[in-house]
């Protein structure tokens, strides 16, 4: 306490690291100081503790006051940090655990199988649609389009429905319960990318290639349906105003 009966600017409890409200240092003196990127670690953890714990305690809302902090050197350092550590356990995987190298592979000979890589087989599957390219009559009974062709619009169309759902829904759900119907439609595009995968390799699915075909179309509204009746049953105990409202951000008093 200084001779006016004012408190004197907080401090982390007289450990020096944290320094004081008024005292908060500036780049350059950080820089001279060659304190190390564990120093400006522990620093922004500390601080950052210390405030936001000072301001829930002075608060008087009801809700959870969120604290922001600035991007330099606040968040950059954290981020530094969880960047370092994460890339530590990369190199550290992948000095330990080398990939298997096979036999080369042999230009004079075709595989009996040839498939894309695992995150393509739901583009690899729609170009398989071909029993649904429809013959129109008035041609003779010929297609209309080719069915690798077929397979190529297929694509363009699953893609520009995906682009255009942000477009579509502008809701501020934070959580799947609050909109139920978008989230059955989330939850049946990534049932149908699943199963789409599963039709690209038919060749080695232990399954008949016409069932498997049925439910590559069934399954994704089947698991829309479940999603959006699980979710609307649970939205009528929801408290939706307060979850909201828990969520506003507010200035502290």
């Amino acid at each position: 306490m200084s001779d006016d009966n004012q408190p004197d600017a907080r401090t982390d409890g007289g450990t020096g690291i944290v320094p004081p409200d008024d005292d908060t240092p500036t780049w350059s003196e950080r820089k001279s100081r060659r304190t190390g990127l564990p120093r400006l670690t522990y620093e922004y953890f500390e601080r950052a503790r210390r405030e936001d714990q000072d301001l829930r305690e002075e608060s008087t809302y009801v809700e959870r006051d969120v604290l922001a902090f600035p991007t330099w050197p606040h968040e950059l350092i954290r981020n530094l940090a969880l960047t370092s550590f994460f890339v530590g356990m990369l190199l550290l995987l992948a000095a330990t655990l080398p990939p298997h190298i096979g036999a080369p592979a042999n230009p004079s000979s075709t595989p009996s199988i040839i498939l894309p890589d695992w995150y393509l087989y739901w583009s690899f599957g729609l170009l398989k649609l071909g029993d649904l390219n429809p013959a129109i009559s008035l041609l003779g009974g010929e297609k209309l389009m080719a069915d690798r062709t077929y397979g190529v619009m297929a694509n363009v169309v699953i893609v520009g429905a995906i682009a255009i759902v942000p477009f579509l829904n502008k809701g501020s759900a934070r959580r799947p319960v609050e909109q139920p119907f978008w989230a059955a439609v989330g939850m049946g595009g990534l049932t149908f990318a699943f199963t789409i995968s599963l039709l690209s390799i038919q060749n080695i699915m232990p399954m008949n290639v016409s069932l498997l075909f049925d439910l590559t179309f069934l399954v994704p509204i089947v698991m829309a349906g479940i999603t959006y009746a699980v979710l609307k049953t649970m939205r009528e105990g929801y408290m939706y105003d307060l979850n909201r409202r828990y969520y506003r951000l507010r200035p502290p008093k």
